[in-house]
């Protein structure tokens, strides 16, 4: 699994820095649209981790005709009755078009699994079946891409009390979020487990510390 570390700097440093990464990113979308290609990336991790800053920081500058940002909330009735992976093929790219997914089919090997909103037999069915849909979105000639963004204890307990001390920052606390800061362990055994089971040659992981 290859592991990035991540480097802290000032808003000007970090912008400095953010910029020209941007515009080879804009030079990127245009070899993607001019050869029809399709990407997709999966932001998965701990809550607080800054999934949403990332896919922020990647998709601001892009067109947000090619660039996608797929955030799905709470399954509805009817959804919960369909294939698993199926709301979430609705939001695969066409040729020329990236999809950033803010978590994803993930979910099931994640806080489904530890806060028990499925069963231990559908998370199960979950890590066998996962590589082989990649597989076949990897076959199809997708570029799948998945990072894991990971946070310590410590730090994750600073950015919740950030988060509920500033009303600009409130709404990212959910109630499960709120549950989840006692079950830091629970979701470090989901994430091991998910990672053994779904770490393939054809869609590694690459984890972001």
């Amino acid at each position: 699994m290859t592991k990035k570390k991540s480097h802290k700097h000032g808003g000007g440093a970090y912008e400095e820095e953010l910029r020209p990464l941007q515009v080879q990113l804009t030079g990127v979308m245009r070899l993607l649209k001019e050869r029809g290609e399709r990407v997709v990336v999966l932001f998965e991790g701990r809550d607080t981790a800054g999934k949403g800053g990332v896919i922020k920081a990647i998709s601001e500058k892009l067109n947000t005709r090619q660039c996608h940002i797929a955030a799905l909330g709470v399954p509805t009735a009817r959804e919960q009755g369909e294939w698993y992976f199926q709301r979430y093929v609705a939001y695969l790219p066409t040729a020329g078009e990236m999809t950033l997914f803010d978590r994803s089919w993930y979910n099931r090997a994640g806080v489904e699994a530890v806060m028990g909103f499925c069963t231990p037999a559908q998370t199960d069915a979950f890590l066998k079946q996962a590589p082989v849909f990649e597989r076949m979105l990897v076959d199809d000639g997708i570029r799948l891409f998945k990072y894991w963004l990971t946070v310590d204890q410590a730090e994750q307990e600073q950015r919740f009390e950030e988060r509920q001390d500033d009303p600009l920052k409130q709404w990212k606390l959910s109630p499960v979020d709120l549950q989840a800061r006692s079950k830091y362990v629970e979701y470090g055994h989901a994430r091991d487990r998910m990672l053994e089971a779904t770490h393939t040659k054809w869609a590694p992981w690459t984890l972001v510390d």
